[in-house]
């Protein structure tokens, strides 16, 4: 980890140095890719950043940051259960459409205590300003953070540990260098990561930067989830033959007679 830091502080000092009013946001991840194997139990990432103000800010200006990361974006159903007979069965559902299958909120304290609620919504700056577009009939639109529906939705995806927010996650190493842990449980799905940073000061949003970051699978474990998803009923029947001949030769080995 201390590689990445040191490269953001080098980053540091050469934006310093370039011309006057030149504000930047460097962002640098300490591995940019996680692979996945069959042991695979969870990572930490850890994403450091650099402020570079502009010339006219004031020097002890007081920053504020907010780290969004996003998984791929996949389509979910929520289901409301209902009781009929005696029996619980499902009753009205709601779609998710396009809504990401990770979702990390870090920051170095309450978004809700950085700007004001418009300005929070406008950027999707908190946890609960992110967007989660429904299907509506024939429409699409988010909804209010106490529908019942987008309650259901983030309680189970809370309780799986793919969406989460951390209100100290975001540490200040400096004045302008800051910190923050992304975890990645065992169950990430695969794909490209977006990572968005966005700084505030005085209530206003001062800077915006993003990288990405890939998590995937590897050799054998790669091959099979790519066969899987491209080769569906090929991949079907070599399982169940293997399963046959799993079967066949474990009777041979342990027969008695």
């Amino acid at each position: 980890m201390i590689a990445p830091l040191a490269r953001l502080l080098v980053f540091g000092l050469l934006l310093g140095a370039g011309p006057a009013g030149a504000s930047e946001l460097v962002l640098s991840l300490s591995k940019p890719r996680v692979t996945i194997t069959s042991s695979f139990a969870g990572d930490s990432i850890v994403l450091f950043g650099v402020i570079e103000p502009g010339a006219d800010a004031p020097a002890d200006l007081a920053y504020d940051v907010v780290v969004t990361v996003r998984g791929p974006n996949e389509s979910f159903v929520t289901w409301r259960k209902e009781r009929r007979f005696g029996l619980w069965t499902n009753g009205d559902s709601r779609t998710f459409v396009a809504a990401p299958s990770y979702l990390a909120v870090l920051s170095n304290r309450p978004p809700s205590e950085m700007a004001a609620p418009d300005l929070l919504r406008q950027e999707q700056a908190g946890f609960a300003q992110n967007r989660l577009l429904q299907r509506l009939g024939t429409d699409y639109a988010d909804v209010v953070p106490g529908d019942p529906f987008r309650q259901a939705f983030l309680r189970v995806k809370q309780t799986q540990g793919l969406y989460l927010e951390r209100t100290d996650a975001v540490s200040f190493l400096a004045p302008r260098v800051f910190r923050a842990a992304i975890p990645l449980p065992g169950t990430a799905p695969i794909g490209r990561y977006e990572v968005v940073v966005k700084v505030f000061a005085g209530g206003e949003m001062l800077k915006r930067g993003a990288t990405t970051l890939d998590v995937g699978k590897i050799d054998f474990e790669q091959a099979v989830a790519t066969a899987a998803q491209d080769h569906a009923w090929l991949y079907g029947l070599v399982t169940a033959l293997g399963a046959l001949m799993v079967g066949f030769i474990g009777n041979i080995v342990f027969r008695r007679d």
